[in-house]
């Protein structure tokens, strides 16, 4: 199983390691110390992408509270056969509809309200089909926080294919026919196994 390249793992963790210290801490000396941990963390993936490090010390900075994943949800929703995907305005490229759970939507309400957002249709979470930890998989390119991807498989109950301010595209395709992927997003092997789970309800739910 691929993973992320070390040196952004390590900085990643010391990201989480500063932030948790500083929501902790009462010593001016230890927050001085864990404002440093959090520049170097920013430092070392600016130095791993062609991203600038003020970009990360910001993002950092917009963090707080203890460190935990961030969860993404998406949806596996078929009609005869197909996956529902949608082309992302952001990249030009394919997914599955989806994107990170707000606050105070439960797994589910997030799920639902990506699929209409994203693509027009009305749709009803039916199953949770993995729970994949996005840095043990080939997704690119990687992310200053780690993330928790959710796939559900939905059941399309109304609307109609609905380009969104996010998407420029909606469409239905065959296992064989797969477009373009957004490869932050979704890889060829998770909507694999969701079409896996659909044809077999039965599957436990995958997860790393």
């Amino acid at each position: 199983m691929a993973t992320e390249p070390r040196p952004w793992v390590l900085a990643r963790k010391l990201q989480a390691t500063a932030q948790t210290g500083l929501e902790f801490t009462i010593n001016h000396y230890d927050r001085e110390r864990y404002e440093l941990v959090a520049k170097i963390a920013a430092e070392l993936m600016a130095a791993h992408c062609d991203t600038p490090v003020e970009t990360f010390r910001t993002r950092f900075s917009e963090q707080s509270g203890y460190a935990t994943p961030k969860v993404d949800v998406r949806a596996a929703a078929f009609r005869e056969g197909k996956i529902l995907l949608v082309r992302e305005a952001a990249d030009g490229l394919w997914t599955m509809p989806g994107g990170w759970a707000d606050v105070n939507d439960s797994p589910r309400e997030a799920v639902e309200r990506e699929v209409w957002e994203e693509s027009g249709f009305q749709a009803k979470a039916a199953k949770l089909a993995a729970v994949y930890d996005r840095a043990k998989h080939p997704h690119v390119p990687p992310l200053p926080f780690h993330v928790y991807k959710m796939f559900f498989l939905c059941e399309i109950v109304g609307g109609e294919a609905t380009p969104s301010p996010e998407t420029l595209e909606v469409g239905f395709f065959a296992l064989d026919a797969l477009p373009p992927l957004s490869m932050s997003r979704n890889l060829e092997f998770q909507i694999q196994r969701c079409f896996e789970h659909a044809k077999n309800p039965g599957l436990p739910t995958d997860f790393d």
